[in-house]
């Protein structure tokens, strides 16, 4: 009896498995050279910043998901100050059971305005770094609600009724002791007035440009420079003799730091 040998031809199914390894070869090795060339290749980002504007400062962190090459999804969440320009600390000098206390306060405040904002927008990426020693060139976008938080500016002052203890006020209309420099001691606890916030819902919008400079693609260090402009549902009073404005216009720069994976 002959026995003849059939060389077995492979399943289908196993010929499924080796095209799909081969393509996620290839896929790798495209992304590998696209990183050696100084694409940004990543699935998603965690970043944290700081951020110094022309009106206050600003914290934030950041979570951004890979959809293209060039393009990122990003949403971000924002807390800072917002400053009126005009203002100005005035330091003094007081006792305080035997002690000299230094202290200081701005003349005329009447809010301190804080803000809390949530964002969506994108990342584009302009220039590539060239080596994974260059510099990666973005432009950011974005827009979202953010929620106006103003907390009254409380100052202690000696107490014009002469008891000898002192009194911290905040500011009401025509209120001539909270404007008397003479009165004043300085500025209350930090704490004074946060349970009297006022929440006033808004709108803002963001464009920036940042520049990754991170030595290697899963470390995110990036310079960010800014415009940011807001819209209150109502005016936000923080100096008394300011007129109160309920439309913001800044410029920022923020420092970035994160990782990619």
């Amino acid at each position: 009896m002959s026995v003849f040998a059939q060389q077995k031809q492979p399943s289908s199914s196993a010929v499924d498995k080796a095209q799909k390894k081969a393509e996620k070869r290839e896929r790798i090795n495209q992304l590998i050279k696209q990183e050696e060339e100084g694409a940004l290749i990543f699935q998603k980002q965690n970043a944290f910043g700081f951020k110094f504007n022309t009106d206050g400062w600003g914290m934030f962190f950041e979570k951004g998901k890979y959809k293209t090459i060039t393009k990122t999804n990003l949403w971000w969440l924002e807390l800072g100050e917002r400053k009126d320009k005009k203002e100005e600390k005035v330091p003094t000098l007081s006792t305080s059971q035997g002690f000299v206390v230094f202290s200081s306060y701005v003349y005329g405040k009447q809010n301190n305005f804080y803000y809390l904002k949530l964002g969506f927008g994108q990342q584009r990426l302009i220039g590539g770094k060239g080596n994974k020693n260059g510099v990666a060139v973005s432009a950011i976008y974005g827009a979202g609600l953010t929620a106006g938080l103003l907390k009254p500016y409380y100052l202690e002052i000696e107490n014009p009724y002469g008891s000898g203890k002192r009194k911290q006020i905040k500011y009401n209309n025509n209120d001539s002791i909270f404007l008397d420099p003479t009165s004043i001691v300085g500025k209350a606890s930090f704490t004074k007035g946060f349970n009297e916030i006022q929440v006033v819902p808004g709108a803002y919008a963001r464009t920036a440009i940042r520049f990754d400079y991170g030595r290697y693609n899963e470390v995110l260090s990036a310079l960010e420079v800014g415009l940011n402009v807001e819209y209150y549902s109502k005016t936000m009073p923080i100096l008394v003799k300011n007129d109160p404005k309920s439309f913001f216009l800044n410029a920022y720069v923020s420092f970035v730091f994160g990782k990619r994976k």
